[in-house]
């Protein structure tokens, strides 16, 4: 069983801050939302009427209660889990199979994550087939729907499973030294996914086409070479079998990218809305952001390695959660469970530096196509489309939003167009 200690005591006290403080921030985006959802912003004015915006503050609210009563039950069984003495009493069967310890490692994971993946089910399916439906986003059918199940576990438990095996032979045989190559292997595995993700992955979800507009294409290509891009192919998705989200994305290192816009985008925005959106795309890999993102990423991913190789001995952390010897591999997913306790208080910081890094890709956007309307008129129709928060509480975006809340940002794209006019 679990052993009460300060250790303990400063870690059980940041969860529940953060569960409760997590809960509250839902509470006061709600409250907010119900206290002023009732007025159309100034910059949506002629753009969402009355029964729109209903449905916007309604959608928001639902998805924001179920996301809590989501949150608060993983919580819960995040809590049980590691204070029962279950973790214990898996490792401990596993371990009286004699097994090595790279399998023993795999097994132990790997029962958590299909533990993880059943619990999920319910959640998904609630989301899928009563929220997305009432809303009219869902078009995915129970069968697409399991088939993605299977073909998700199937991939993440092979891929995951490599990733794994890697790390536990690097910990056993370089025993001083396994942080540095497994921070080499975790480095090698995302540039890996960044290229087998599109070629490989997606389409086994997804039928990919080049876009059928030769005239969009075109247009698409022109304006990426204006930034010094290449392409390696402008693809439409069929993402409408699922839902009726829309989306664009680029994929590729480098200066080659391939460019992919869901048949949802296509059919709902102009050729002009969607120039401006890869544009403001576009924006992201010429200021650099990209780079910089990759770069925080694996500086920060080296430093938590080496922090995770000096907890790895520390005898406290096992003793704590009911472990009477040290096991690399139950090592790792204790001190994850620390850390994300941690990491969540930081949320603000990054959310920070994405709004700033958008805010930098709408004002290259509008320099490139010289003009805030259509970036305007693509961010309406995508909130309108999306039936997006267009009042979320001040504090809870500043703590959560990548992205500048959507009037704030329209509002400050059309300042940028008067300024550059004047």
């Amino acid at each position: 069983m679990v052993q009460w200690n300060s250790l303990l005591i400063v870690f059980l006290v940041l969860f529940i801050a953060g569960a409760l403080f997590r809960g509250f921030l839902t509470y006061l985006n709600v409250r907010h939302l119900r206290q002023h959802g009732h007025s159309v912003p100034d910059v949506f004015q002629g753009e969402i009427d009355e029964v729109t915006l209903a449905r916007m503050s309604d959608y928001t609210a639902d998805t924001s209660r179920f996301g809590a009563i989501e949150h608060f039950i993983d919580d819960a069984i995040t809590l049980i889990i590691l204070l029962s003495g279950f973790l214990p009493f898996l490792a401990g069967l596993i371990l009286s199979w004699k097994l090595n310890v790279i399998l023993t490692g795999l097994i132990f994971f790997g029962t958590l994550a299909l533990m993880s993946s059943v619990l999920d089910i319910p959640f998904s399916l609630y989301s899928n087939f009563a929220i997305e439906k009432k809303y009219g986003f869902s078009t995915i059918t129970l069968k697409l729907w399991l088939a993605d199940l299977i073909k998700s576990l199937l991939i993440s438990t092979v891929l995951l499973g490599i990733l794994l095996s890697a790390m536990f032979a690097l910990i056993h045989y370089a025993e001083h030294s396994w942080w540095f190559w497994v921070w080499l292997v975790f480095s090698g595995f995302q540039m890996l996914m960044v290229w087998l993700y599109p070629v490989l992955i997606a389409p086994l979800f997804n039928k990919y086409e080049p876009v059928q507009n030769e005239a969009l294409q075109e247009a698409i290509i022109s304006l990426m070479a204006k930034v010094g891009l290449k392409t390696e192919g402008v693809f439409q998705v069929d993402a409408g079998k699922r839902s009726t989200h829309t989306n664009a994305y680029f994929t590729g290192l480098g200066k080659t990218k391939r460019i992919v816009l869901y048949d949802t985008l296509l059919t709902s925005h102009s050729s002009d809305e969607i120039l401006s959106v890869l544009a403001h795309e576009a924006g992201h890999w010429k200021k650099k952001h990209i780079m910089k993102q990759l770069v925080f990423t694996e500086a920060a991913s080296l430093g938590v390695f080496y922090l995770i190789y000096l907890l790895m001995d520390w005898p406290l952390i096992y003793r704590t959660f009911g472990f009477e010897e040290k096991l690399p591999y139950v090592g790792l997913l204790l001190i994850a469970a620390l850390f994300g306790t941690v990491s969540f208080f930081l949320t603000p910081l990054g959310a920070m530096v994405m709004r700033k890094f958008e805010r930098e890709a709408d004002d290259y956007c509008l320099n490139l196509i010289g003009t805030a309307a259509p970036m305007v008129d693509a961010l309406k129709r995508l909130a309108k489309d999306n039936l997006s928060n267009l009042h979320p509480h001040p504090f809870y975006a500043w703590f959560y939003y990548s992205h500048p809340p959507l009037a704030e940002r329209i509002a400050s794209l059309q300042r940028a167009e008067d300024k550059k006019a004047s």
